[in-house]
């Protein structure tokens, strides 16, 4: 028997692990997804998600693994959303994410879904929101996020999570080449994983004198630097306590508002985005030939002239 789209909706909410995968997968693919999240909207959007990314080779996806047994330690429910680069055949995850966390694999309390970026720039793919709202109201409110990496076009996390945890090593270089990477704006806490390596301290001493240098970056929230490693099981414990702490400070400082109406700001952007480019799309082959002729000695003509026929609007400076 087939069932329906609020059939589905209603074993999400009796925290049915099919109808998360199920109802995933329609989100993934645009399929009736303003009325799925219609009715997951209104059961989620209270916890607070936890976004680690970093650059590839740093130990992300051990780490993910490892907060993972921790909370589950104390009967959390946990859903992991990986970010993958995407197969340049099929579009999909390469799913490496997946294969190293295995060990949660039989856990029914622990869901884990690996999503291809899709060629969408930012290290996170462009369903991604959905994704975690319904994983939250499938009954998984600890929600950790890992994306491909970070870099100056790859913050996007910073719009998706509430605690942006990046992850560095000290085989990726010192800490004041992080930094020029972009990273200290994203942070809001700083890990050196594989600790147990040559040069830590050193690397963490950096992070902490750029830290002090230019004032945090302008923000209330200092971001602390934690020195972990999965393999002796050092830090995680202090990794969780911070956590703990700047969500804390999200919320009685007012700062976890002012995140959630950005994030709605680019979640509605990214949709009427969408719509524009449809729209684009459907009006580009009815354009007439002299539009285009002309286009080609004067393209910024053209896009006045586009926006007004799609719009209905003479854009203000406008060309035509």
């Amino acid at each position: 028997m087939t069932l329906s789209v609020n059939q589905w909706l209603g074993k999400l909410l009796l925290h049915d692990r099919r109808a998360v995968a199920r109802l995933i997968s329609w989100v993934e693919d645009n399929q009736e997804q303003s009325e799925i999240m219609r009715t997951v909207r209104a059961q989620s959007g209270q916890s607070l998600v936890i976004g680690i990314t970093g650059p590839p080779g740093v130990g992300k996806s051990s780490l993910v693994e490892a907060l993972t047994r921790v909370y589950r330690q104390s009967e959390e429910r946990v859903g992991i959303v990986a970010v993958d680069p995407s197969s340049p055949y099929s579009g999909g995850a390469i799913l490496g994410d997946r294969i190293r966390m295995q060990a949660h694999g039989t856990d029914r309390d622990v869901f884990i879904r690996s999503m291809g970026t899709r060629g969408h720039l930012g290290g996170v793919a462009r369903s991604t929101a959905d994704v975690l709202r319904i994983l939250e109201a499938g009954g998984y409110p600890r929600l950790l996020l890992e994306t491909v990496g970070v870099g100056q076009s790859e913050i996007e996390i910073m719009r998706l999570a509430d605690t942006v945890v990046v992850v560095l090593n000290p085989g990726t270089g010192d800490g004041i080449q992080a930094i020029k990477a972009g990273i200290m704006e994203v942070a809001d806490i700083f890990v050196i994983n594989k600790a147990d390596m040559p040069g830590a301290e050193r690397m963490k001493n950096d992070i902490e004198m750029m830290l002090d240098m230019n004032g945090h970056g302008g923000r209330a929230w200092r971001p602390p630097v934690i020195l972990t490693s999965v393999l002796e099981g050092k830090g995680l414990h202090e990794l969780i306590d911070e956590i703990a702490r700047q969500q804390a400070f999200l919320s009685e400082s007012g700062t976890l508002i002012i995140r959630r109406q950005e994030q709605l700001q680019r979640e509605v952007w990214q949709h009427l985005e969408d719509r524009l480019k449809e729209a684009f799309d459907s009006l580009w082959p009815a354009l007439p030939t002299e539009w285009l002729t002309e286009g080609h000695k004067d393209p910024y003509q053209l896009v006045d002239k586009v926006w007004q026929k799609m719009s209905g609007h003479k854009r203000e400076g406008g060309n035509t």
